[in-house]
Formats: structure tokens, sequence, C-alpha cells
């Protein structure tokens, strides 16, 4: 076979290798290229790096306090606070001066400011100068305009004075106002106890036997039994004076030797009896009359009696209020000048064959044995009593008009008050100190209510003055009506707790704090008071 000649096959293998090379060159470039375009792509889509220094500058934006920026003397903050401070006073001069235009422009002005404040506070940055500068211009502006129509500051400072003074005015009447309402929640009924009244009323009529055992009730020989322990109890609220009742017999070691004489009025009477009646407090005695049976208890003998038919004295204690010495507000207080709120100035004519009584209000709670107040020496005084005079404004200038000379030539205006509430009554010593004498002639000499205006306390300290023993303070702590820091010690040890004040713990308005120390002794599982509280 014939060979191909060498010269015609080196050319050949030549072009090949040339070829090859040529490919390998442009893949080459090729995926350079590509690589170039991949990375320009992820620099261009990719999740964007921050840089740190920015990110450290943007943390003080973040938690910005824009209190802070407000007290700051240099921040766009405070300019503008100020500056709408000032802007806010002379709108008011501007309507004053019926200028409503101006009043208008100013009040557009401030709620732009309000604006920027508000926008700075949300986004954690404070007001730049670029923000800032055309409403400060434009406020500038205006407030020498205001300036120019003779707004001078002694007409601000005037009128910024007699607004202060409107205010003020307002702000009193809010706070007497407030107080009344309070005074009116505390001395209405709630309608549970009303409810509660109702059910005991009617069923005192639906059994005949229960008027029946009350008549029986009446004529047992305890009620005069001077080797017993006498408790007088005033008032025309069934559930509160239950509560006394129950509380005293319930802490006492022999309360078969109790005997409660309750007076309420002939409205809550039946009521009164029939749950006495119906329900047993441990063998005690409990005495339940009418004030309406006092036949004594009349013009000719009582002047508060005569009093009340006054129609000036009516107008004092049954709608309105007063001003005192001392400028303090005094409300017209029904109570104050409820008989059965006075009954306690006469306890001799009540039991005049008793000799020794513990007085208790209805808004108190017996923790302990009271019959050891019973031998408790009186020192040939009238009453036990705490006093209050630790108090500083519990002092008898605090009560009484020392203005009147009948009253400060008589009494030390620094001589220290006690409290009702919680009292022994040494009888034979009140017949001879004849202190309800002593309390007529006072209510006399106050017809015109120029030595005190209101209240059962003041003509106590008149009519018992001198005749006081001081008791020991855990027998009667205070407060519990509207104090709400009393210590817990001191309640723990006390005898006999207190509600004295507006928050009655059967109101709704009652210091949480301390009313489950009354509840315990409401007898809150009875049926009358399930059904009324439940509705």
């Amino acid at each position: 076979m014939r060979r191909r000649a060498p010269e015609f096959r080196r050319p050949a293998r030549r072009r090949l290798s040339d070829w090859i090379w040529w490919l390998l060159g442009i893949f080459v470039v090729a995926g350079l290229l590509l690589f170039v375009v991949h990375h320009h792509h992820q620099d261009r889509f990719g999740p964007p790096i921050r840089d740190k220094g920015l990110a450290t500058e943007d943390i003080p934006y973040r938690s910005l306090n824009l209190t802070q920026e407000l007290l700051s003397s240099t921040s766009f903050a405070r300019q503008l606070a100020d500056q709408m401070t000032l802007a806010k006073a002379y709108v008011v001069i501007a309507k004053e001066h019926s200028d409503l235009q101006l009043a208008w422009e100013l009040s557009s002005q401030i709620r732009n400011c309000q604006r920027l404040l508000s926008q700075a506070a949300v986004r954690g940055k404070p007001i730049t100068q670029e923000e800032a500068h055309p409403v400060v211009s434009r406020l500038a502006q205006l407030i020498y305009k205001a300036q120019d129509s003779h707004y001078d500051i002694s007409t601000m400072i005037i009128t910024l004075k007699n607004h202060a003074v409107a205010l003020e005015e307002r702000a009193n009447a809010a706070i007497v106002q407030s107080a009344e309402f309070g005074q009116l929640a505390a001395e209405a009924m709630p309608r549970s106890l009303h409810c509660f009244n109702i059910k005991l009323t009617e069923e005192w009529f639906r059994d005949p036997a229960l008027r029946k055992l009350a008549d029986e009730h009446r004529n047992t020989p305890r009620l005069v039994d001077n080797n017993l322990y006498h408790f007088c109890i005033f008032s025309d609220n069934v559930l509160s004076t239950s509560v006394v009742v129950n509380s005293t017999v319930s802490n006492a070691e022999h309360p078969q030797q109790l005997v409660f004489h309750v007076v309420t009025d002939e409205v809550n009477y039946r009521a009164m009896v029939t749950w006495f009646l119906r329900n047993d407090f441990k063998g005690c005695t409990i005495e339940v009359r009418r004030i309406e049976e006092f036949s004594w208890l009349n013009g000719s003998y009582s002047p508060l009696v005569k009093q009340l038919s006054d129609a000036r004295t009516q107008a004092n204690y049954f709608m309105g209020g007063s001003i005192d010495q001392n400028g303090e507000t005094k409300f017209g207080n029904s109570k104050f000048a409820s008989l059965l709120n006075h009954l306690r100035f006469y306890i001799p004519q009540i039991h005049p064959l008793l000799e020794k009584v513990v007085f208790l209000d209805d808004d108190v709670v017996v923790q302990k044995d009271l019959t050891p107040l019973f031998s408790v020496e009186l020192h040939g005084n009238v009453i036990g009593a705490v006093e209050t005079c630790l108090e500083s404004f519990h002092r008898f200038y605090k009560y009484l008009n020392f203005s009147n000379p009948l009253i400060s030539s008589t009494f030390d205006p620094q001589a220290c008050g006690w409290a009702f509430g919680m009292n022994i009554f040494d009888l034979i010593a009140w017949k001879k100190a004849n202190v309800t004498a002593k309390y007529h002639y006072w209510q006399e000499q106050n017809a015109d209510q120029m030595l005190w205006k209101t209240g059962i306390l003041p003509p106590g300290l008149l009519a018992f003055y001198g005749l006081v023993e001081p008791l020991d303070r855990r027998w009667h702590v205070l407060g519990l009506g509207y104090d709400l820091d009393i210590d817990d010690r001191l309640i723990e040890s006390a005898a006999v707790v207190h509600y004295n004040g507006n928050l009655k713990p059967w109101l709704k308005l009652a210091i949480s704090r301390y009313k489950h120390l009354w509840n315990r002794y409401a007898n809150s599982t009875h049926l009358y008071l399930k059904e009324c509280i439940s509705h």
C-alpha cells in the first residue's frame, strides 16, 4: 500500500492543536466573565452590610429620652415647648380681647409644635433644626405681634393671676362637691340593706307569735340587774347593730351575762326586733325599744328637740353646709342632728335603774372580751374614754370656737380631745355631776351655732369636761373609716376597732383592707341577706 508523504501529514496535526488552544482560551475567558458577572450580581441584590460606625450612631436615637430633651437648654424641643407655653398664654389673652384671628394663628402653630414633639417621641430621634426652624420663626412672629397689640408682660401677669385664682376656686368647689357626695353616700342606706329591712318587717307582720314574744322579753328582770354587763346601742341600721352584738358576744368569756339595750326609730323597730328574736346570740339578753316611747324627750325638756323645730336650724343640719371658725367647710349631716345620735346624753334617763353601762356606736367591731372594762377604776369620773391628743389636731381648739369669750374663758384650747364610740359610763357619778343638765346648757348657748357648728363630740367635750378618765389606747382604735395606713399590729391588739368616717364597712366604698374584720360577724349566710345581696 502506498504511504502518504510526510510533508502532507505534519501540517494537519499542527492545525488541530491550534484549534484546541483557541477553544481552551475561549472557555477561560468566558469563565472569567461569568465569575465577574456573578459577584457583581451578589453585590447588587444581596443583603446589605451595615457599617459598624453607623450602627453605633443610631443607638442614642432609639433610646431618646424626650423628658431630658425638654429639660435641655440647647435642644429644639425645649425651645418649642417654651414658645408653646408662652403662645398658650397669649391665646387666652387674645380671646379675652376678641382678637380671634391672632388666637387662631397661635393655636395653629401650637398644634404644629405638639405634632413635632409627638413625632420625635415616636421615632426616638431629636428634633432637627430644619424641622424646628419654620415653626419657631412663625411663633416668634406671632408672639411679637401679640406684644405689639399691647399684651405686655404686666397684662399677662394680671390675666394669668386671675385665671389661677379662678382655677383654684374651681378646684376648691370640686373638693367641696366631692366631700358632699361622699357624705351623701355614707348616709344613704344601700339597696341591699333596705331590702333586708323590708323582708324582716314583712316577717313581723306575717307572724303574730313574734309580737307576743317581743312583749314577753320587755319584762325580763335581767334588763335591770346590775350584776350583769349592760351595753347601749342607738342605731337605725339592723345589720350593723347585729355585727356589734355578734362580735361582742363572740369574744366574751360569759356571753350569757351580757345585756344589750338597743334603741331605734319607729321605721326600723319591727325589723330590728324580728332579727334579734329570730337569731341566737349565745344566750345574751337583747332589748329593743323605740325612741318614740320616750315621751319625756320633747321640746320643753331637750333644747335639741326645740332647736330642731326651728326652720333655720333645720336648714343648716339637713340642707346645706357652713364654714367654721377655721375656714373649713362643715356639711349639714342629718346623723349629727338625729335624736338617736344624741341619746348618749340621756342614758341615765333611759335606764334609771342601771349603775354602769358601756356605750357602743353601731360602726364598731369588738375583738376582745369587754367585761373587764366594767372593772376599770374611773376615780370618781363619769366617763372612760381613749384620748386622741397624740394627734395634734384632736384638741379642743379644733372643735370649738375659742374666739367666743364664753368658750375661751372656761376651757383650755390645748385640752386633750377624746373619742366617742366605745365608752364606759358610771351613771351614779353622772347623776351626781348632772351631766345631762350641762349638755342642755351648752346646747342652749349654741342656739345660734356660734360655739360649734355640728357634731356630737363638741357638746360632749363641754358636758364631760373634767370628768373623763383616760383609757388605755388598746381599748379603742379609731380611723378604719378613713385612714388607709393604720398599723396592723395596732388593729390586732385593739379590743374595739371603730369605722368612724364616711367609708363604712357596709358600703361599697369601704376600705377593703379592713372590711374582713366586719364581714366575719355579719352573718352573710342568712337567707334574707343572700337574697338581697344577690339582687
